[in-house]
């Protein structure tokens, strides 16, 4: 039988935490048996990875004061939490992993330790043959936190008292762990850096000449409603001028009462078009002239493979900045240009999209490698090569930088 691996993932807000770890469990799927513990909403449509076994836990979220909900209206939220917990032990108990995921804890998701600690140390009961406990992160953490020293203290006691390794998803000459994490204490965790994560088998395909079409999008949407109207608005601006068509990605999670207003605005306007989603957005965006987006982990890679002159409008909602420190730093490689959400209006939209029809991104060659580089480490640390060596070589670079 093949080793098992159990896979945590929750997402709140959007859904780019999803992606990267469904991408990631289709990987090691190819060599594992991969166990998923699903905490959030999964989008109607979005296909899950052939091979994985999906737990579907009762699906909890945040509202708009970052307080923790239920996303099912049969369960008051304390009746999902003690079920969620009943579930993540049991099958943990069931399925006897050699090594347990977890996407994100602890140096984020604090709203849920009540159900991660206690798998930690069931993890760690196990004594001689306990599984490995890794945390799986994204290039860049979030650092907007009230308190953010005594967040970052907390989260290197986690780390230091329970995992084994820390998977920064990230291609180390484009950020490291160091670059947003800060703890006054020591990090003692062996620290890997795996290349970005990008759906396996999906291979972009450039063509030499580009449709006369704006893709504008904002990942899973739910904060996506200021940058959709604002797109309609400077919709007429630019077709009057530039005969330029506009594609609107909605996003399962732009809230209904936003979806039904951009209907209304958009209907009946020549050129204008409003989705809810497409199968590849990366694949449309190659065929595109320019894109206008958030800048969310999946959505900048997608800029990045389709090499399409790219204007980003970082969510800085309930003060996280992490879009905007990956914005920044791509603006300063030359490979997309920012606008400030303060100043999005559909003017100042259209004014800026017009610039971007004139702009060459620079190509960059990051290391896209995060999906098989991570089935390697597992494969290698559950066949006992020594972690702290391998880890010291991640940590001086592998990858290509930009």
């Amino acid at each position: 039988m093949r080793d098992a691996i159990l896979f945590y993932c929750q997402h709140v807000l959007g859904m780019g935490h999803l992606v990267r770890s469904m991408a990631l469990a289709r990987a090691l799927a190819a060599r594992f048996r991969v166990v998923f513990l699903n905490g959030g909403r999964v989008p109607r449509g979005l296909p899950r990875p052939a091979g994985v076994e999906f737990v579907d836990l009762p699906p909890l979220g945040f509202d708009a004061m970052e307080r923790l909900v239920s996303r099912d209206s049969r369960r008051p939220l304390e009746d999902a939490q003690r079920e969620r917990r009943e579930t993540i032990l049991r099958t943990f108990h069931r399925v006897q992993p050699r090594a347990v995921v977890v996407e994100l804890f602890p140096f984020g998701r604090k709203q849920f330790a009540a159900e991660l600690l206690p798998l930690f140390d069931a993890a760690r009961a196990a004594g001689a043959h306990r599984p490995l406990l890794l945390s799986s992160l994204r290039d860049i953490l979030t650092t907007g936190h009230r308190d953010q020293v005594g967040h970052d203290e907390r989260a290197c006691t986690l780390a230091n008292r329970y995992l084994d390794a820390i998977l920064v998803h990230a291609d180390p000459h484009f950020a490291r762990l160091e670059d947003s994490f800060h703890p006054e204490q020591d990090l003692r965790v062996p620290v890997f850096y795996t290349g970005f994560v990008v759906p396996p088998g999906t291979a972009r395909r450039v063509g030499p000449c580009r449709t006369r079409r704006l893709i504008v999008s904002a990942g899973g949407g739910l904060a996506g409603g200021p940058l959709f109207h604002a797109a309609v608005e400077a919709y007429g601006f630019l077709w009057r001028r530039e005969r330029l068509r506009t594609t609107v990605v909605a996003g399962p999670f732009l809230p209904e009462t936003d979806w039904r207003t951009l209907r209304r605005a958009a209907r009946e306007v020549a050129g204008l078009e409003l989705r809810r989603s497409v199968p590849d957005l990366g694949q449309e965006l190659c065929g595109a002239a320019a894109s206008v987006s958030q800048c969310g982990y999946n959505t900048a890679l997608d800029i990045v493979r389709a090499r399409v002159p790219a204007l980003v409008v970082p969510c800085s909602e309930l003060g996280k900045d992490e879009q905007w420190v990956r914005a920044r730093r791509l603006e300063r490689l030359g490979a997309v240009r920012v606008l400030e959400p303060k100043r999005l209006d559909g003017p100042t939209l259209a004014a800026e999209v017009r610039a971007l029809l004139g702009f060459r991104p620079s190509p960059l060659a990051l290391d896209l490698g995060g999906a098989p580089h991570t089935v390697a480490l597992l494969d290698e640390m559950l066949g006992g090569t020594r972690l702290g060596a391998a880890a010291d070589e991640q940590r001086v670079g592998g990858g290509l930088g930009p």
